[in-house]
């Protein structure tokens, strides 16, 4: 569950929804798993979920989109800090890493 609801908190940090199969890829949690939490969250109202707008060149199915709600930030953070600090802290984008290994190796610093 908490792999889920930092998901979701890192969501509500760059103001965007998310759907269940993002969740899935981030958590590497199966589809029934994520979507029982969500299932969950949902009903204590931590996150509401709605249907995204389709275009009628848009082909697939209707993805479900979540957000956290008003209770459920400061909930899921307080559930975090309690359980998982590390994930609230600030953590540079994926490849930033890279860069600075690049760099260092460039600059002979890393063998």
């Amino acid at each position: 569950m908490l792999d889920v609801v930092e998901s979701l908190v890192r969501a509500h940090l760059n103001k965007r929804p998310v759907h269940g199969w993002v969740i899935m890829k981030e958590t590497k949690r199966a589809g029934p798993t994520v979507y029982r939490v969500l299932d969950r969250l949902e009903d204590e109202r931590w996150i509401t979920g709605e249907w995204e707008e389709q275009t009628p060149d848009q082909t697939g199915p209707r993805r479900r989109l979540y957000r956290l709600t008003g209770e459920g930030v400061p909930a899921a953070r307080a559930l975090l800090a309690q359980r998982r600090p590390a994930a609230l802290t600030v953590r540079p984008a994926p490849g930033f890493a890279l860069l600075g290994w690049l760099h260092a190796r460039l600059a002979g610093g890393v063998r």
